[in-house]
């Protein structure tokens, strides 16, 4: 079977250079191979993702001189799909609502350092592990704070997902930000009982990102350096759900002159402005290095 790419951008501000680097990577792979290159709308921040930001997206691709397959995937329009594993995961008895606030997550955090006089573990994003004690709570308390209509997060039980499936590994065809490639062994324990969905939004990135790769047959994940810790969560809800494995290429992040990476508040890198000053979207691909459509550089 052709190989299946895909480019996901959450619409909560326009594109920058980033975001062009990936989706021509993704686009010029899916053309070289014979496969599908897919466009993925990942707008379930309802409070952030705007319906001008969704279009500016269709815009600046096709300035690129990109196209891609019909329909679009939106995830606001799938959330039955996602809450439907959750409940699959929660039947495996390895979901439960955490009621603490970030403020008063926060307070548990420098409590434990302040008593131990040792940081609290991180992980691989810098956040700090989850340190309540909801996964214990009696179950007639965690009834009552549920029928109180107080907000909740719902968590993965982290050590008993792992128990579950035993160790896991990935294919990396790109590399990871310490030189990883080859057979990579995933680590999702360094992320502690992380969100699954919240009240108010039944899923997270997380597990909506393996629901769409594998209800849309997406065979190979190609995206920046940032997300490569990530795949170790992705590989644990692929196995825990039975979906399917693709294969991932991490690649390079395309950085400010100050060596950060770039934002979408960083309106100076941003596609849209850079096209309102004139720039030819030729010139775009020779700034970050990789083949334009034409299927040569500038």
């Amino acid at each position: 079977m052709p190989p299946v790419f895909r480019f996901a951008p959450s619409p909560n501000g326009y594109l920058h250079l980033g975001h062009a680097y990936s989706a021509l990577l993704n686009f010029e792979l899916a053309r070289a191979s014979g496969g599908s290159f897919l466009l993925r709308i990942e707008d379930i921040d309802a409070a952030r993702c705007r319906m001008e930001f969704e279009e500016a997206i269709y815009e600046d691709l096709a300035w690129l001189g990109m196209s891609w397959e019909w329909p679009v995937r939106r995830q606001s329009e799938h959330l039955g799909a996602y809450s439907a594993a959750l409940e699959r995961l929660a039947a495996m008895g390895l979901v439960y609502p955490s009621f603490e606030s970030r403020a008063e997550i926060a307070r548990l955090v420098m409590q434990q350092e302040a008593a131990t006089s040792r940081p609290w573990p991180r992980d691989p994003d810098g956040a700090p592990l989850y340190p309540g004690h909801a996964r214990t709570l009696p179950q007639a308390e965690r009834e009552r704070l549920l029928a109180s209509g107080k907000p909740y997060a719902l968590r993965l039980d982290m050590t008993a997902a792992v128990a579950r499936v035993g160790d896991l590994s990935w294919t990396e065809l790109g590399q990871g930000p310490d030189g990883e490639s080859g057979a990579v062994v995933a680590r999702p324990e360094a992320w502690g009982d992380l969100i699954l969905a919240r009240k108010e939004t039944p899923t997270s990135y997380h597990l909506s990102v393996v629901v769409d790769d594998a209800l849309q047959g997406v065979t190979e994940v190609v995206r920046g350096q940032d997300l490569f810790h990530a795949t170790s969560v992705h590989r644990l809800l692929q196995a825990l759900l039975g979906l399917p494995e693709p294969a991932y290429r991490h690649h390079q992040l395309i950085r400010d002159e100050g060596g950060h990476k770039l934002s979408k508040s960083n309106h100076a890198t941003g596609l849209r402005a850079l096209r309102a000053q004139g720039v030819a979207a030729a010139e775009i691909c020779h700034r970050i290095g990789i083949m334009s459509p034409s299927g040569r550089l500038p």
